[in-house]
């Protein structure tokens, strides 16, 4: 959502896909004449190539396309994972991206080439930011990105992906798992606890995830291909210790102390000798 508004304020207009339909109409009434909004479900590879099609046939072609549908699916470990979350997950993370890819190549071409931005995540690059199904499918998501973008260079289409961090949206909270009440603490919660998470001292917003998206879409990016763009507060450039103050200074305190207990016992040793 925060991608189409700011895409509308762009001058664009977008034809939105999800499974969410009341959402879906009323962007698409907010917006008139620059949004439309059709029932889609990604792991459904008919209605993805018909979603393409209605683009094109609204656009004259696709300039723009944005895969973004997600969850974070089966949260198994590996000890009791099965075929089916991973297989629920792959459709709707990864599978879901491809398909997408393939069925916008011929409206692509028909503008001349086109932009593709894929929904990565942090959780793609290293353990401990989602679940195993989910970062499995989001690492995927990634190498997606660079050999389609090898793929695609000579018809005009680049292919770049993005990999957001904590970012404040309902991916947290979802409707059909959290009540109302709760995803509301929860969001609470997370917008007050968020900005000591990572270097930059902001929750991650929705406007954030915009802005990247909106650089990869437009002729800013031109000379960039096969690209992932981390976005994420700064929480991939290290240990907390390397950009927390207070974790740095309580480590120098730390390493004060083992010196003086050190220097301590050399001084009790040579009297005692």
């Amino acid at each position: 959502m925060g991608t189409v508004e700011r895409f509308v304020d762009e001058g664009a207009r977008v034809l939105v896909g999800d499974v969410s339909d009341g959402a879906g109409a009323a962007l698409a009434a907010k917006f008139d004449g620059q949004v439309a909004y059709r029932h889609c479900d990604v792991t459904d590879e008919s209605q993805i190539k018909a979603l393409m099609d209605e683009a094109g046939a609204r656009f004259g072609g696709i300039d723009v396309l944005f895969n973004n549908a997600g969850a974070g699916g089966a949260p198994n470990r590996m000890a009791d994972m099965t075929g089916a979350a991973w297989d629920s997950v792959q459709a709707l993370l990864v599978r879901s991206v491809a398909l997408g890819i393939t069925y916008a190549i011929p409206h692509m071409k028909a503008r001349g080439g086109g932009s593709v931005i894929n929904t990565a995540s942090i959780a793609g690059t290293q353990a401990g930011y989602g679940p195993i199904a989910y970062s499995t499918a989001k690492a995927a998501v990634i190498h997606l990105t660079r050999v389609a973008a090898a793929d695609l260079a000579r018809d005009g289409i680049r292919v770049n992906a993005i990999c957001p961090g904590l970012i404040l949206t309902n991916i947290f909270t979802p409707a059909e798992a959290v009540p109302p009440g709760l995803a509301t603490m929860i969001k609470q919660t997370m917008a007050q606890s968020a900005p000591n998470t990572q270097p930059i001292e902001k929750a991650g917003l929705p406007a954030d995830i915009a802005a990247a998206v909106l650089f990869f879409a437009t002729e800013d990016s031109a000379f960039v291909t096969g690209a992932h763009l981390m976005v994420d507060g700064g929480l991939f450039v290290g240990p907390r210790n390397s950009w927390d103050p207070e974790m740095r200074q309580e480590r120098t305190r730390m390493m004060e102390e083992r010196r003086a207990t050190f220097e301590a016992a050399q001084a009790q040793d040579a009297q005692s000798g």
